[in-house]
């Protein structure tokens, strides 16, 4: 575990590029030699989807891992014919296990608990987190040894920014995480750069995020592709290798191979 990368991407809302990023970081870091785990906390599923991945039985998702009788088999499945990613599916009913990880004793650390005594054996691990601040997330936090967050250049993403970051902090302090995890950086994306509003919120947001004390990578674009190739179950770096945008998560990818050789 002391060796393992692992990262949660949180957000307030949906729709702010979660899942998108995942799963083209993952692309990413395969590129570079590093085997990655993705784990679909969202109930929709959407990670699943972006992946080829047809929908998992409940038995065959993390659903049964987060299960009280788990018995230690990961459901991993290898993600657009890598064999060095693999991907634990989402599942519908997650949202009944969020539930009863409230009456549960360790319902905070339940996947802590899952990833130290039965390890996954990636490099990196991506934790997609569900829109909601509940109970899975408080989970995702506390495995977490680095969090990364998805940012809508609109008021409402921008003006919450701060909010999220606090919940954030104070979950790692109630939780007693030693160390808490690290925010790498605000991740902009949906970017515009036709729109005003989101030339304005992307000059303005380093200001925000150096209040805040956290870095800002470059903005994912906005474009029409990443529909088409989460449809075909394939990340733009394998759908249109070529296309600009694809090398819009570089930085990212980047850093977490760097912190990935500075583990080992």
């Amino acid at each position: 575990m002391a060796k393992q990368i692992i990262i949660a991407i949180i957000a307030n809302a949906g729709g702010v590029g979660k899942t998108t990023i995942s799963t083209h970081i993952a692309y990413g870091l395969g590129q570079k030699g590093l085997s990655v785990g993705l784990i679909d906390l969202d109930p929709q599923r959407a990670l699943d989807v972006f992946c080829g991945l047809p929908p998992a039985q409940a038995k065959e998702s993390i659903v049964e891992v987060l299960a009280k009788d788990f018995k230690g088999k990961w459901p991993m499945f290898p993600a657009w014919g890598h064999l060095n990613i693999e991907v634990c599916p989402g599942h519908p009913s997650m949202a009944q296990i969020a539930d009863d990880l409230v009456i549960r004793r360790r319902g905070e650390y339940t996947l802590t608990d899952r990833l130290t005594n039965y390890p996954l054996k990636h490099d990196v691990v991506i934790l997609d987190c569900p829109a909601t601040l509940g109970k899975i997330c408080e989970n995702a936090i506390a495995a977490a040894t680095h969090l990364l967050v998805p940012i809508q250049l609109e008021m409402k993403s921008v003006s919450g920014v701060a909010d999220l970051i606090q919940w954030a902090l104070a979950i790692g302090e109630d939780l007693q995480l030693d160390p808490a995890p690290p925010i790498l950086g605000l991740v902009p994306s949906l970017y515009n750069h036709k729109k005003a509003i989101h030339r304005l919120y992307l000059e303005q947001l380093p200001d925000v995020a150096a209040d805040l004390g956290i870095p800002v990578y470059p903005a994912i674009r906005d474009s029409a592709e990443f529909k088409n190739c989460s449809a075909n179950g394939e990340p733009l770096q394998r759908y249109r290798p070529n296309h600009p945008a694809a090398k819009d998560f570089d930085h990212i990818i980047n850093d977490v191979v760097k912190l990935a050789k500075k583990k080992k």
